[in-house]
């Protein structure tokens, strides 16, 4: 080991981090550098990027959970990461997240849509209206 998330990177030049598991890919952040480093090198990328703000304690965050592992194994095309609010609090009040789950897609380093709560249908929607989307500067 002993390799920072900036030397380890993925086919799309996304640092690699932890995941939950092989088919889900979903990423788990652990440190503020370790998120920062991760999310500004995904800026660039005309990819879709779901994260998922929770908490460990939270029922409908684990009520969910299976769904948006689901998600995660079905969209491959999708960045899917998890913060823990709790871990990663200063993350979750850049983003001004209240209320858990929260979910915030972004593409090229922007926040496009926002689901709060359990809403896996939304989500679900959102995702596959925005995944092969592409945004443009104005």
């Amino acid at each position: 080991m002993g390799a920072t998330a900036s030397e380890l990177q993925n086919g799309n030049g996304c640092p690699l981090v932890s995941t939950h598991a092989k088919t889900a890919q979903i990423k788990e952040f652990h440190t503020k550098d370790q998120w920062e480093a991760y999310f500004d090198s995904c800026k660039e990328i005309n990819k879709l990027l779901v994260i998922d703000f929770s908490a460990t304690w939270c029922g409908p965050c684990k009520f969910i959970e299976p769904t948006i592992k689901e998600f995660a194994a079905t969209y491959t095309e999708v960045e899917f990461m998890k913060i823990d609010v709790d871990v990663l609090a200063d993350v979750a009040r850049e983003f001004q997240v209240n209320v858990m789950p929260t979910f915030i897609l972004i593409k090229n380093g922007k926040e496009v849509e926002r689901i709060v709560g359990t809403k896996s249908d939304e989500l679900q929607n959102k995702i596959e209206k925005h995944m092969k989307q592409r945004v443009f500067e104005v």
